[in-house]
């Protein structure tokens, strides 16, 4: 099966979360991250699951799945459930504009969770097809020591030149040249090394266009390593 890849805006859409595992717990967090109404249904949660209940961060429903839990889901994930369930959801949401993911079950999801890599607003997503999760893992944990903390900042400061940029060379080819200069230079490696002054005139001697950049929150008064994933 050929997957198509793609990043979905989450923002107020109602999600659920069949499950309450450490793993459901882990899918929890990213839908919140991303935005999302998030309703968990489960009988046994994670402690940290219960807080975000607490603190109303998501909606409970402290019981097993019955049909009509989905009837607003835009989004269901499917953690540690029996096949009794797997297929009653699957008949349920059949018909309907919602998407289903089951934890290592391909033929009951409309998607498969990537492994993803992030860097403020880098992501990385890598698939396997569901065939070897494992050797997914072991990619991200790769690129997690690759990519570090600079990618982050440098899509910061590449906003901020996005307009201004448009404005002084309207034709888009030129622009994408110009980006392809600055990334093959030592800009990175600048960031990387914490000389921030240093990559920001660089850009500004490619570009002809001075970064108007936003106070970087992660800076010291010291330059100090570039913070990695272990």
């Amino acid at each position: 099966m050929q997957l198509y890849p793609v990043y979905l805006s989450l923002t107020g859409r109602h999600c659920v979360v069949l499950g309450g595992c450490a793993v459901a717990e882990g899918q929890v967090r990213s839908l919140l991250a991303a935005g999302a109404q998030v309703t968990v249904v489960a009988s046994e949660i994670t402690p940290a699951l219960a807080e975000l209940a607490r603190s109303g961060q998501l909606t409970l429903i402290d019981r097993r799945y019955r049909r009509g839990d989905l009837r607003t889901a835009f989004l269901v994930l499917i953690v540690g459930q029996p096949f009794a369930v797997i297929d009653a959801v699957w008949e349920e949401t059949r018909g309907r504009n919602t998407l289903v993911q089951t934890q290592d079950d391909l033929p009951h999801s409309d998607f498969i969770a990537p492994s993803v890599v992030r860097r403020g607003d880098l992501a990385v997503a890598i698939s396997t097809g569901d065939k070897a999760p494992a050797l997914a893992d072991r990619l991200r944990q790769r690129l997690e020591s690759e990519l570090g903390d600079e990618h982050a900042r440098f899509l910061e400061i590449a906003d901020s030149l996005r307009a201004p940029l448009a404005r002084r060379y309207p034709d888009c080819e030129t622009r994408r040249e110009l980006w392809y200069r600055v990334i093959d230079s030592d800009v990175l490696v600048l960031l990387r090394r914490d000389n921030e002054k240093a990559a920001l005139a660089r850009i500004q001697e490619i570009l002809g266009v001075a970064p108007e950049v936003p106070e970087n929150p992660a800076a010291a008064p010291e330059a100090k390593p570039s913070q990695r994933a272990a």
